[in-house]
């Protein structure tokens, strides 16, 4: 902590600004968002045959996107 004086000489003792822990969650936010686009975009470009493939559905495109760790079909996927 660090002590500074106001105007009239008495201590101000103030904490530490953490603005790191903020602008993290402001970075892992946006580069959530952009991971999820790219997953879409991705899927979304794949065709009806291969979406099946890999056991999703159209449909299913945005969900999948929005919850990259969940299997759409209830089981766990494998990371």
């Amino acid at each position: 902590m660090s002590t500074t004086y106001d105007t009239i000489g008495l201590p101000r003792t103030f904490g530490p600004i953490k603005p790191v822990g903020f602008l993290r969650r402001v970075r892992d936010l946006v580069l959530d968002r952009l991971e999820r686009q790219r997953v879409h975009a991705i899927l979304s470009g794949l065709s009806d045959h291969e979406l099946l493939d890999i056991g999703t559905t159209r449909g299913e495109i945005d969900y999948v996107a929005s919850h990259r760790d969940i299997d759409p079909r209830g089981s766990p996927s494998a990371e």
